[in-house]
C-alpha cells in the first residue's frame, strides 16, 4: 500500500479509502472480516456517514470496535453528516455538534478525525458552521474538517469564517462521470463537453491543498449502475479488459489506477462489502497506468479530444 501525508493535517493515510456506506445490511462478524482485511491490505482510512443505513453502518462498525478495540489506534475515521433524507440539508449548529455526538455514539469512539458536511446546504450561515468546527475541535471530538460535493466558491465562504482549513472534498469522479475534467480538456468549445458544471473545483482543490475523494469510482451514473461488464459500455471494457490482461489484475483495479493516474494525489473511495472485490481493487495501488492508457481509458467512454 502507498500513503500519503494528508495535506493540512499530521496523518498520514492510505491512497485509497474503505467507504462504509453499504455494511449496513452485513452481520458484525462479516464486516469484522472486511475491516481487519482491508487493515491487512493497508488501508487505513474509514469513511462513514450519519445517514448511511441510517446510522446502522456507523453501528455495526462501532460493534467491530467494540470486539476489537485495539484496532482503533490503526485507523483514521471519517464520518460525514447535513442530510436529512427526503426533507432537507442542515448547516445549523445545533444539528452539526448532536450529529457528531450521535455518530461517535453508533461508532463506540471518543472522537473522529474528520467531519465532513455531506451536501451543501442552501441555508448555510457559514458563521455558524464556523462556531460548531471550534466547539468540536475545542472538545476534541473532531480533529479536522472538509466538506462534499461542494463548489470552489462554497468552500471559499465556509474558509472566509471557520479558522479551520477545509481538507478535503469528496466528489463523485470516475472514468464514465468525469464532469470535472472534461470541461477543462474542452475549454473555450461550444460542445456539451466544456460546460463547466462545477466552478473549475478540479483545479481549485489542487491549489489549495485540497484533497479530493472519489466516490462512486465504477460507477457510469445513478440509473445504469456500475460500468463494468456493461454492455452499454463494451468499447471501455475492451480497453480496460486489455489493460488488466497485460498489468495482472481486474478491470475494477483498472478503473481505480485510472483515478490514482492524476497528479492531483486523490483517494479514492472503495464502496465494496465483497473481501475479493476489497483485494482486487487494492492491487491498482500496484499500477501506474502510462499516459497514453490514461487517455484510452477516457477516450474509449465515448469522450471527445477538441
Amino acid at each position: 500500500m502507498e500513503y500519503f501525508d494528508l495535506p493540512h493535517t499530521d496523518l498520514k493515510v492510505s491512497r485509497v479509502a474503505l467507504g462504509c456506506m453499504r455494511i449496513a445490511n452485513k452481520s458484525v462478524e462479516e464486516v469484522e472480516e472486511l475491516v481487519k482485511t482491508a487493515l491487512d491490505e493497508g488501508i487505513n482510512f474509514f469513511d462513514h456517514a450519519d445517514i448511511y443505513g441510517g446510522g446502522k453502518s456507523e453501528e455495526i462498525f462501532g460493534q467491530v470496535l467494540s470486539r476489537n478495540p485495539e484496532l482503533r489506534k490503526q485507523m483514521v475515521i471519517q464520518t460525514k453528516c447535513a442530510i436529512i433524507p427526503g426533507k432537507r440539508y442542515d448547516f445549523s449548529k445545533e444539528h452539526i455538534i448532536n450529529s457528531v455526538y450521535a455518530s461517535l455514539e453508533r461508532l463506540q469512539t471518543d472522537h473522529v478525525e474528520i467531519l465532513l458536511l455531506h451536501r451543501p446546504d442552501a441555508l448555510c450561515d457559514p458563521k455558524e458552521v464556523a462556531e460548531a468546527f471550534d466547539e468540536l475541535y475545542e472538545s476534541g471530538k473532531v480533529k479536522y474538517f472538509g466538506v462534499s460535493n461542494h463548489t470552489p466558491f462554497q468552500i471559499e465562504l465556509l474558509q472566509k469564517y471557520t479558522k479551520h482549513p477545509i481538507i478535503i472534498n469528496q466528489l463523485q469522479l470516475s472514468i464514465v462521470h468525469s464532469v470535472m475534467i472534461d470541461a477543462g480538456l474542452n475549454m473555450n468549445m461550444k460542445e456539451n463537453w466544456a460546460q463547466d458544471k462545477d466552478g473549475g473545483v478540479l483545479d481549485y482543490c489542487r491549489l489549495k491543498d485540497i484533497t479530493i475523494q472519489p466516490w462512486s469510482v465504477v460507477q457510469a451514473s445513478w440509473a445504469e449502475g456500475t460500468f463494468l461488464d456493461n454492455p452499454d459500455y463494451l468499447k471501455l471494457n475492451n480497453v480496460m479488459q486489455r489493460l488488466a490482461d497485460e498489468y495482472h489484475v481486474t478491470k475494477s483495479a483498472i478503473a481505480i489506477a485510472w483515478l490514482l493516474r492524476h497528479p492531483a494525489c486523490m483517494q479514492p473511495i472503495l464502496g465494496t462489502t465483497s473481501i475479493k472485490h476489497l483485494r482486487e481493487s487494492v492491487a491498482a495501488c500496484n499500477i501506474k497506468l502510462t499516459r497514453q492508457e490514461w487517455y484510452d481509458l477516457y477516450l474509449a467512454s465515448d469522450k471527445p479530444l477538441p
